[in-house]
């Protein structure tokens, strides 16, 4: 006769029962599946990616904000610390074949670059042939100040008129596009506008900034013309119109004439026309005389405006209008 198990043997031993082993089997097999699932193709998931409240923020921040803010500032002051950066003599010369502007285009011209076709081959590998001295961006010196300023033009302007995507720009002598590049890669395709009357300045625009920054698709509308004739321009209007030093070399007959144009063009309160440096086409008509005219046309004188750069100890001074009726 077999004699039960002690209590002291029974505590040594681990007793499993069936239910026990079935539910074990269960809860591998549910766990399994979930892991399968979880390891499948992404396109098979309907569920959004998780993100943080900061991460929301800060991607709502950079589809809205132009301008760099505060914070801005101070994270890029921190990464140039944390680098151990400072402000000196520095000499760029990285590269294994290092040239100044001048000695690349004396290279373009004796050599036509490094590696070129010649003969029958010579025409048959450049979409837009580009002239040496684009090439080397000696126009990004013909301005008086750093190239960099247009970004500064462009922030102060758009932020002024809380520019949208969406808005119609049109600029008055956009030259090589130091400013207009900006508005273009902000703006819808097609309503950046410019009437422009030197031909070296649009062959910049056209066959070397456009292409280089790969803003071609923007189909930027870009005019030669002369004397301030926007039939080219069609019948829109525009939320913002400005001249970036153009009325001081014209007459101040055609400059009125100019702006009696453009009033017709600009969106009625909302829209604005800023000029910068001067406007001595009002100042010497004395203030109440260019009050006067401005108000025959329609338009309203709204102050006087400078805006800091953030790169060099430069500010420009502009003067702001708006259309004071439909």
């Amino acid at each position: 006769m077999a004699l039960p198990p002690s209590s002291s043997s029974a505590a040594k031993g681990v007793v499993v029962t069936m239910p026990v082993l079935v539910l074990s089997a269960a809860a591998s097999a549910i766990f399994f599946f979930f892991l399968l699932s979880s390891l499948s193709s992404p396109s098979t998931c309907s569920c959004p990616a998780p993100t943080t409240s900061a991460t929301a923020e800060w991607h709502g921040r950079f589809e809205e904000q132009i301008s760099p803010n505060s914070e801005d500032i101070e994270w890029v002051k921190y990464q140039i610390e944390a680098n151990g950066l400072h402000m000196q003599d520095n000499v760029l010369r990285k590269g294994i074949n290092p040239r100044t502007r001048a000695q690349q285009l004396q290279d373009l011209i004796e050599f036509k670059g490094i590696s070129h076709y010649e003969g029958e081959e010579s025409n048959n590998h450049t979409a837009l042939p580009c002239p040496g001295e684009l090439l080397v961006e000696e126009h990004h010196s013909n301005y008086g100040e750093p190239w960099a300023g247009g970004r500064d033009v462009f922030e102060f302007l758009a932020d002024s008129v809380h520019l949208s995507p969406d808005a119609r720009v049109l600029e008055i002598g956009c030259g090589t596009l130091r400013v207009g590049l900006h508005f273009i890669r902000y703006l819808n395709p097609g309503h950046f506008h410019c009437l422009e009357r030197d031909e070296l300045s649009l062959m910049a625009a056209l066959r070397y900034e456009l292409p280089s920054q790969g803003l071609l698709h923007k189909r930027p509308l870009i005019v030669k013309g002369e004397e301030l004739e926007f039939s080219k321009f069609g019948s829109g209007m525009y939320d913002l119109i400005y001249a970036s030093a153009v009325f001081l070399h014209i007459p101040d007959k055609l400059v009125w004439v100019g702006l009696e144009r453009l009033a017709n063009k600009l969106k009625p309160y909302e829209g604005r026309i800023f000029v910068s440096h001067n406007i001595k086409f009002c100042s010497r008509l004395g203030g109440d005389e260019c009050t006067k005219r401005l108000f025959n046309l329609g338009l309203e004188y709204i102050g006087k405006r400078t805006h800091d750069s953030i790169l060099f100890n430069h500010y420009e001074i502009w003067f702001e209008f708006r259309r004071s009726k439909a």
